[in-house]
């Protein structure tokens, strides 16, 4: 047997599955039809050759509606693929830096943050301390300034640098959009 909790709260109820005495008619149209008697509402619909769908169930009458329910399902699954379709995944890609970089890797790491920002991914910069260098936050904090300077035209500080046990982060995320036309222009 079926529980009708359970269907009514996933699909609404259809064609004689209807139990009410009487309910609210809407017409294909979105028309008022005013207040008929269930079996009248069914034969009404049928012979439009569309379904009677329940759509408010907990009103007073119930409202059902005249529709081809196979065409509204159809389109509902299309809407909602689009709106998969149409989501972005924002990606938090990380790069490793250490307080004695040399200017070679240190010039080499920034075109991977570029790369990386272009791609439309957030950039979270680590720099790790080891052992003494833990005395001296102050240089890992000048890397980070530098590469916010170096990348000022491409991307935004979204989190300021901070230091959380041996190990100091930033997060930098790619321009809107706007603000990028804005610079182009100007």
């Amino acid at each position: 047997m079926k529980e009708v909790g359970a269907i009514a709260a996933q699909e609404p109820r259809l064609n004689d599955d209807i139990r009410t005495r009487e309910c609210r008619l809407i017409g294909y149209d979105g028309t008022q039809m005013g207040i008929f008697n269930a079996r009248e509402a069914l034969r009404i619909a049928e012979g439009q050759g569309m379904d009677l769908v329940e759509i408010a169930p907990n009103a007073q009458p119930p409202v059902c509606r005249i529709m081809d329910y196979g065409k509204f399902k159809y389109e509902q699954a299309i809407k909602a693929k689009q709106a998969r379709k149409n989501q972005t995944k924002v990606e938090i890609k990380e790069m490793k830096f250490r307080p004695k970089i040399d200017v070679g890797d240190y010039t080499t790491k920034k075109k991977h943050v570029l790369r990386f920002l272009e791609g439309g991914a957030k950039v979270k910069i680590t720099i790790m301390f080891r052992g003494r260098e833990m005395a001296h936050p102050e240089q890992g904090l000048s890397i980070l300034e530098r590469l916010a300077d170096d990348l000022k035209d491409v991307a935004v500080i979204e989190n300021a640098p901070k230091m959380e046990g041996r190990n100091m982060h930033m997060l930098i995320a790619p321009l809107p959009a706007s603000k990028k036309a804005a610079e182009k222009n100007a």
